[in-house]
């Protein structure tokens, strides 16, 4: 598997810590002091097979789950 950026790490490590699931801005809220551009991350995370939700980009009602 490809290396994971500072920013994805931070966004499984967030969910595991959450018990693997969080509304999406449950999610940004807890990511806004890090980094910008959660919705990007999370797509390419859904692309990795880490994570998912409905849609290809979540939106703000969205329920994103850990897949591993």
């Amino acid at each position: 598997m490809a290396k994971l950026s500072i920013e994805e790490e931070f966004i499984i490590k967030t969910l595991e810590e959450k018990g693997g699931k969080l509304n999406y801005r449950e999610l940004q809220t807890l990511c806004q002091e890090e980094f910008e551009g959660v919705r990007l991350i999370l797509k390419k995370l859904k692309e990795k097979n880490i994570v998912s939700y409905d849609g290809t980009i979540p939106d703000y009602s969205a329920d994103i789950e850990l897949k591993r």
